[in-house]
């Protein structure tokens, strides 16, 4: 059985700018202030089943996963864990630039790159190391549920390692929106979604911090319990 609480090493928007309040409007959920809030203007009369589609998404919050959510192993605390977030922002490392979009990525819709960085690639990487030695040992229940037969070879190993499937090679940065859908559903919310993502003319987005997300029992959604600017050093990739 997984231990709680649960921490997870994300990004995250700062705070009030356009894609934070994009992203909390369509899951109705922030995370920062651990609260509901208004749907965007419209869309649930365009989608009457809008709450249902984010209701998995809404539970982790805005967010694109650095380093999956995790169990402190034992002898951590959560004061060590930020100590070792504000270790790790303060290391000099190329701040990744992106140009985002709104697309599909397994059947998901989501807020991902619109092309490859491997400066992001890097970033989700250190993540994955540095912040392995919080992690509690993956418990049988929790390995059966990121259903092994399923994976790829390499993936299956990196769920053993890191106790993850999708890191490394297989990470795939993405601010998840919904759930996911068959393509005939999925075409036109995305085209709706990317209307609305346009709007904004969001041209850029650097992923410039770490956002250190706390779930403190099953059934809670996860809050912001802090956040910190990475340190820059050279022109990202």
């Amino acid at each position: 059985m997984a231990k709680f609480p649960r921490y997870a090493i994300y990004y995250a928007p700062p705070e009030a700018s356009l894609l934070d309040r994009f992203g909390n409007s369509l899951l109705g959920y922030d995370a920062r202030r651990g609260v509901d809030t208004a749907f965007a203007d419209g869309i649930t009369e365009a989608i009457a089943d809008w709450r249902e589609l984010t209701e998995d998404a809404r539970k982790y919050g805005f967010h694109a996963t650095l380093k999956a959510p995790f169990g402190l192993a034992d002898g951590q605390s959560e004061a060590d864990l930020v100590t070792a977030c504000r270790d790790f922002a303060s290391v000099p490392r190329a701040i990744p630039l992106i140009r985002p979009v709104v697309d599909a990525i397994s059947g998901f819709i989501a807020v991902i790159p619109g092309e490859r960085s491997d400066a992001l690639q890097g970033l989700a990487a250190d993540c994955v190391r540095a912040f392995d030695p919080f992690r509690a040992p993956t418990t049988p229940e929790d390995r059966a549920r990121r259903r092994p037969e399923a994976l790829t070879p390499r993936q299956v190993e990196y769920l053993d390692v890191w106790g993850y499937p999708y890191v490394m090679e297989e990470f795939r940065f993405h601010m998840t929106l919904t759930c996911r859908l068959e393509a005939a559903r999925r075409e036109p919310i995305l085209a709706m979604l990317q209307a609305r993502f346009a709007e904004m003319k969001l041209a850029q987005l650097a992923i410039d911090q770490i956002v250190l997300f706390r779930q403190s029992d099953p059934r809670a959604r996860f809050r912001i319990i802090g956040s910190w600017p990475l340190t820059g050093c050279a022109s990202p990739a």
